[in-house]
């Protein structure tokens, strides 16, 4: 039943997923290019596509109303000063790595869009990233296949087991990171 969904969605489902956070997603994607139910260059390049598009909304939102949705909200306005202070020491590697650090995929692009970095500066070191990420992210995905392969002998039976498990472990991580962030905000 799942192999159908990924056959029929996955792609999609993988485009829908990079342009929000998208890892748990993407690595889940990486291990069904791994057992053949999706190309791994395919969805790399539909990663690719949908983080740089997420981004660039994020980027242009934050330049359109940065201001307001930093102050409208307590974690983008927490997340503000260190986002402009990284920004500020370490442009370039920064913008390049921004969607590696939890937390700040969505609200890095904003707030850099919010301090008026040169727009053409962020799309070229936005898509560098995506490639980046992208590749590194579903490469991890895919290796972790041939890891289980390697250690499971009849992989085949429990593919979908473990795809369920790959994707019931990125939502309890962000269920707790949530919560965690949450507690915090309130102390």
């Amino acid at each position: 039943m799942l192999a159908e969904f990924i056959a029929s969605y996955g792609y999609l489902a993988v485009f829908a997923g990079t342009l929000l956070e998208g890892e748990t997603v993407l690595l889940a994607a990486g291990f069904a290019a791994h057992r053949g139910m999706l190309d791994w260059r395919l969805v790399v390049a539909v990663a690719f596509a949908g983080a740089t598009l997420g981004d660039q909304i994020a980027f242009l939102l934050g330049r359109w109303k940065g201001e307001a949705l930093i102050q409208r909200f307590p974690a983008l306005a927490r997340n503000a000063a260190r986002v402009q202070l990284l920004l500020e020491r370490y442009h370039a590697p920064f913008i390049l790595v921004v969607r590696f650090l939890y937390g700040l995929r969505i609200a890095g692009p904003l707030m850099m869009g919010a301090s008026r970095l040169p727009l053409a500066r962020f799309v070229l070191l936005n898509m560098i990233g995506a490639a980046l990420w992208a590749a590194l992210v579903a490469g991890a995905g895919y290796a972790f296949g041939l890891a289980i392969e390697a250690w499971l002998a009849d992989l085949k039976r429990i593919e979908e087991l473990v795809l369920i498990g790959i994707l019931a472990a990125g939502l309890a991580v962000w269920i707790w990171r949530r919560e965690r962030s949450s507690r915090a905000g309130k102390l």
